[in-house]
């Protein structure tokens, strides 16, 4: 009887299950056929799995064995299966002797070296999440990745050095000891930028921790060395820290994308990504062949820094629409769609014009008005729309940068933040929202009411400001994260209307 090993699929954060099987016998000796729509990798992982049978002291049938990924239709790549295979050789061969009944308990995940041992593969948190969904009571892993599966409690995770050790357990020779219980450390970090850094722009200041409080998003246009890089590096050492559902999150992604440190098995600080303004519109949303997760989806619950935001090519820029609106991304092919997560901050940085100096006290602006024009126009309305903050970031005069005097530290502005995320909790407990941007238009009329004299002020906002629908109610979300700094429980006056001085204005 053809027995049926369990390994998985991933495609994009998702992932299925597959079934191994082996069948010996009816062809050319000694060759392995693998069929179940193999990429190339797996394709090759024939000559690998032979080499590691024998070089472990194990016997390779010396009969035609054609192996079988199921289901037929999903494609499989990398080299997870290598082991997987081996295994169902080995019981096909009746070398290994395990009953189906127990085979069903059990996954099998890892790439095979010609000696027989293994080596660390991506994606192992997500398939260990689905092996625990769907009842799988013990997760073979190489011992590399063992750490992160055990991030998964309630679920037996072996960390295998070796394919002889791993045929020896199961035959019940000598057992493999479990991994242990993986330690969650949430201890201080130590940041490289702190808000006590940067000398005055105290209104920058301001922003910033409006921004932490409620995720907002915010454009900074200034002349350049004005401290724009500077202050959007500080963000992380501000933000609140991440809980446990976040971190298991943020590391979903990294491990999927291969991006996560073997010293850590969780990411326990908020991403902080800054590409390039050269990066391409697959490197910002993700997708390749084989999809995986993008700067905006590995900036997940943390700071995505857009620097020269007018460099960035304008089509690549209107990408970010769908996650700025819903905190997701949808990649759609031929051959599947897929969704990945993209709630974050958005910070973008820019220039007032090509030389940098328009409206600078100390230097002249060499650009004519149509340059200006032009420049600013690089970035879209909607896009702008969807910028809850626009700040100047002025030059910096001497006075300030020599002065002694001490400036407010990250931690004490954070403990602020925290205060009012602690408010946001509580207000959303019964809703799936989190921070106050993340608010539906119906949730703002539920949470973000305003007194008549409120009303009147928003009303000529948007009559002189030539405010959409989309501005109208991410000015209040915003003024209700500035009540929230203030513990007040209703918005006052005075929130709608630093709210309103945020938005954008004509820079020409």
């Amino acid at each position: 009887m053809t027995l049926k090993i369990f390994s998985a699929a991933i495609l994009g954060l998702d992932t299925e299950l597959v079934e191994v099987e082996s069948d010996l016998g009816g062809g050319d000796m000694g060759v392995i056929s693998i069929v179940g729509l193999p990429d190339m990798a797996v394709s090759e992982s024939k000559e690998r799995v032979r080499s590691a049978i024998k070089n472990s002291s194990l016997h390779c049938p010396k009969v035609k064995i054609t192996v079988n990924l199921a289901p037929a239709d999903l494609k499989k790549h990398g080299p997870s299966y290598d082991l997987p295979i081996a295994i169902s050789i080995l019981s096909a061969a009746n070398i290994i002797k395990i009953s189906q009944e127990n085979l069903n308990k059990m996954m099998f995940l890892g790439e095979l070296s010609l000696g027989g041992e293994l080596r660390g593969i991506n994606g192992i948190l997500p398939i260990t999440l689905f092996a625990y969904q769907n009842k799988i009571k013990t997760i073979f892993v190489p011992e590399e990745n063992a750490k992160e599966a055990k991030l998964i409690d309630n679920i037996e995770v072996i960390g295998v050095k070796n394919l002889r050790e791993l045929v020896d357990h199961i035959n019940g020779i000598k057992l493999l000891k479990s991994t242990g219980k993986t330690n969650f450390n949430f201890s201080k970090k130590e940041w490289l930028s702190d808000m006590s850094h940067i000398k005055g722009q105290e209104q920058v200041k301001r922003a910033m921790e409006i921004v932490a409080a409620g995720a907002h998003n915010m454009l900074m246009f200034g002349p350049p060395g004005s401290g724009k890089t500077l202050i959007a590096r500080t963000m992380p050492s501000i933000l609140p820290e991440l809980n446990l559902q976040e971190a298991l999150e943020i590391t979903k992604i990294y491990s999927i994308s291969g991006l996560l440190s073997k010293k850590e098995s969780l990411i326990n600080i908020r991403p902080f990504r800054s590409p390039h303004h050269t990066a391409s519109g697959a490197a910002l949303v993700g997708g390749g062949t084989w999809p995986k997760p993008g700067e905006i989806s590995l900036a997940h619950r943390g700071v995505l820094f857009l620097d020269e935001f007018g460099e960035f090519p304008r089509k690549i820029l209107e990408n970010l629409r769908q996650p700025l609106e819903d905190g997701i991304i949808n990649i759609s092919r031929a051959a599947f769609n897929l969704t990945f997560p993209a709630k974050f901050i958005l910070l973008a940085a820019m220039n007032p014009c090509p030389c940098g100096f328009y409206g600078d006290k100390k230097r002249t602006c060499t650009c004519s008005m149509t340059q200006i024009s032009n420049y600013n126009k690089k970035i879209s309305g909607p896009i702008l729309d969807r910028i809850d903050l626009h700040i100047e970031v002025p030059r910096i005069d001497f006075d300030k940068l020599s002065s002694l005097k001490v400036e407010e530290t990250s931690e004490s502005i954070r403990k602020r933040i925290q205060v009012a995320r602690n408010i946001q909790e509580d207000r959303f407990k019964n809703t799936k929202n989190i921070t106050n941007s993340d608010m539906s238009s119906h949730d703002v009329k539920k949470f973000c009411e305003i007194d008549l004299e409120s009303k009147k002020i928003m009303e000529r906002a948007v009559k002189q400001l030539h405010l959409s629908a989309r501005a109208y109610f991410r000015i209040l979300k915003l003024a209700r994260t500035i009540a929230d700094l203030e513990n007040e429980e209703k918005i006052l006056t005075k929130h709608l209307a630093e709210a309103i001085q945020y938005r954008e204005k004509n820079k020409v």
